[in-house]
């Protein structure tokens, strides 16, 4: 079996505006389980980037910790890259940012690495605004663990060991409505006519774009007492050595009308109803939004679309009247004025 994907390309295969194949694109061959949501996430990125014509070099990818922040490897190849530790991704994107604001930033992150150990980072980058799109791929487990409960797992769901969550969910999209941010928008990644858009208006928002992507965990979220889930055979089988062994799933796909609900069942029988948004749906009403998902949220409903957004508030280099010229290319001559302009400055201070 090769790990290695060809390079050969059909010669006259399309390109986009600015030269690029969707090939150019991709990244490596990804390790995550097969049928794994976060695939389908990854697909779509390399989609939209496509169709955008994004040049690979402009855009920054950044990750903490978990399957989630594996998944930048698995897309645009040629684009720059930081892989930080659990729940820090935040602040590398914060500096690399101010550093450098001609770049698009693009954080990737998952439920555990976002509202649990990242939650203080989390939080204070939406108030930020920072100029980035930030993903959470939200699966309600910790996959990379085998599979414990995240903090976004439904109050009352089956975990593998057949207990159920006591805890209520923490909405990561209610939090960064109530935050103020100024993007907002949730879907499915089996949802591709949905995703991709999405992730197109999210790249070309100029400020905090958050998504956060409902991508379901095809090996530890198929427990609900069923006599096939990992769990129930490892306690009735008897074998010489413990041993692990995923599944191949196909992955799950939803089409859907705008304004309509859909019940959709996972690999393991368990179903999540999704809503999409009214054709009608004002998304500059960040009240009616908040009341919205929290509307669905008492139903039993996961909302999708875009919930809300702003574009006219000032992101982080706005706020703090950096100049036009990234800092990073900044010249000892434009750091260093001289001792006139040191002197007008010290007087605003007396």
């Amino acid at each position: 079996m090769s790990f290695l994907k060809p390079t050969f390309a059909h010669p006259e295969i399309p390109v986009n505006k600015v030269g690029y194949r969707k090939k150019d694109y991709e990244g490596k061959i990804s390790t995550l389980c097969a049928g794994c949501g976060h695939d389908s996430i990854s697909a779509a990125i390399v989609q939209a980037c496509y169709e955008m014509s994004i040049e690979p070099h402009r855009l920054a990818k950044l990750s903490g910790i978990g399957c989630s922040s594996k998944t930048p490897t698995y897309f645009l190849d040629n684009s720059h890259g930081f892989n930080s530790v659990h729940g820090r991704m935040p602040s590398i994107a914060t500096g690399a940012s101010l550093a450098n604001k001609n770049l698009i930033y693009m954080g990737v992150s998952g439920d555990g690495d976002s509202a649990s150990i990242g939650m203080g980072q989390f939080v204070h980058v939406i108030r930020r605004n920072l100029n980035m799109t930030y993903i959470v791929m939200n699966n309600g487990c910790y996959g990379l663990t085998k599979g414990q409960d995240s903090a976004t797992a439904d109050k009352g769901s089956i975990n593998k060991t057949g207990n159920a969550n006591p805890f209520q969910a923490i909405d990561l999209v209610g939090m960064a409505l109530e935050l103020g941010a100024s993007f907002v928008g949730r879907s499915f990644s089996g949802d591709k006519t949905q995703l991709v858009p999405l992730l197109k208006a999210a790249l070309s928002h100029p400020g905090f774009a958050f998504l956060d992507i409902i991508s379901p965990c095809v090996t530890f979220n198929n427990n609900l007492g069923s006599t096939k889930s990992y769990s129930f055979v490892r306690d009735h089988i008897e074998a010489t050595a413990k041993m692990d062994f995923v599944p191949e799933e196909e992955e799950i796909v939803a089409h859907y009308s705008e304004g309509e609900s859909l019940d959709l069942a996972l690999h393991d029988g368990s179903k999540i109803r999704l809503k999409k948004l009214a054709p009608n749906w004002d998304p500059r009403d960040r009240t009616s939004a908040q009341e919205a998902v929290q509307n669905c949220r008492d139903r039993g409903e996961i909302m999708t679309g875009l919930l809300y957004i702003d574009m006219d508030r000032p992101n982080l280099h706005g706020f703090l009247n950096t100049v036009d010229t990234p800092l990073n290319k900044l010249t000892e001559t434009d750091c260093c004025p001289g001792s006139e302009k040191l002197k007008t400055i010290n007087n605003t201070f007396k």
